[in-house]
């Protein structure tokens, strides 16, 4: 399902499903915009880099529509000839992303879970193994879901402000960050810090981040985009087919491993999230939440 504002693969323009071709003589468009309901997409063709920046208030939860549009702004820019990299980001302060949507795990039906679970691996499948240099910019809170998608990137920078925090906390919220989570942290930080941070559900404040190789450099927050640019154009200039056949080789098993293992992974994430105590947990962790707003 498609959802509103999100024109489908099929019905694209036709400067996005390849390179746009311009008459001779005229200069390049120096940027070209499609923006759908939660995520801005912006690229620059002349440098060949795309920023997708997530504007879901109030704190970008990744809900099935969102992680729809994610996958296919993602794809448009896969497909376009002109694009070589994105930097990911968030336009709403103090925020990247904050995990996955509660509300689309509590109450629902088998089917809702079952295609909700199948977006939250779309998405990750396709920003793990993608061609393109993905560099995270990571400019607020990062937990759980909004974490996973930073890990997922080949390049981490965070904004240095310790009230800024980023980890996978699922056991706090009483369920289990599945194995593919697990195996894209344990690739970023190690055996022995992914097991303690994820049996604790450690939220890691931005300089305990960069201790502990969870990201790779903290910069001021008015110097991030200078930063993220910099660090592009630094993996941009290894020819694409080397990098991409290195990325492939480095990550395929993982991504493997899961795509073998893709609708048990769903029945698992059924079974749990319907489980009378889950459902409980989560809906107290949902009262908590609307108590803090109030």
């Amino acid at each position: 399902s498609v959802p509103p504002g999100v024109l489908p693969l099929c019905h694209r323009p036709p400067a996005w499903g390849r390179a746009a071709r311009q008459p001779p003589g005229l200069p390049l468009a120096p940027s070209r915009a499609f923006s759908n309901n939660k995520i801005m997409v912006e690229l620059d063709e002349s440098s060949g880099v795309a920023t997708m920046k997530f504007k879901s208030p109030p704190v970008n939860s990744l809900s099935l529509d969102f992680l729809t549009e994610f996958s296919i702004s993602l794809e448009k820019l896969e497909n376009n000839r002109a694009c070589r990299g994105v930097i990911i980001t968030s336009a709403i302060p103090k925020i990247f992303s904050s995990g996955l949507d509660i509300t689309e795990m509590c109450g629902k039906s088998t089917e809702h879970y079952t295609e909700f679970w199948r977006a939250v691996q779309e998405m990750w499948l396709r920003l793990y193994g993608s061609n393109l240099v993905t560099v995270a910019a990571v400019n607020g809170n990062s937990p759980a879901g909004g974490c996973l998608i930073a890990l997922s990137c080949d390049y981490r920078i965070m904004v240095d402000n310790p009230k800024f925090s980023i980890g996978l906390n699922e056991t706090k919220l009483g369920i289990v960050a599945p194995f593919w989570f697990k195996d894209t942290f344990v690739n970023v930080v190690g055996q022995r810090v992914a097991e303690r941070s994820l049996q604790l559900g450690s939220l890691h404040p931005a300089p305990e981040a960069l201790k502990l190789g969870l990201v790779d450099e903290l910069v001021p927050e008015e110097k991030i985009k200078e930063k993220t640019g910099a660090v592009m154009a630094q993996w941009l200039a290894i020819p694409d087919h080397a990098r991409q056949l290195t990325k492939s080789m480095m990550r395929k098993a993982v991504l493997d491993r899961l795509l073998a293992h893709r609708e048990e992974d769903i029945q698992n994430f059924i079974s749990f999230t319907s489980k009378e105590s889950i459902q409980k947990s989560l809906r107290m962790y949902m009262e908590m939440l609307k108590k803090k707003k109030g």
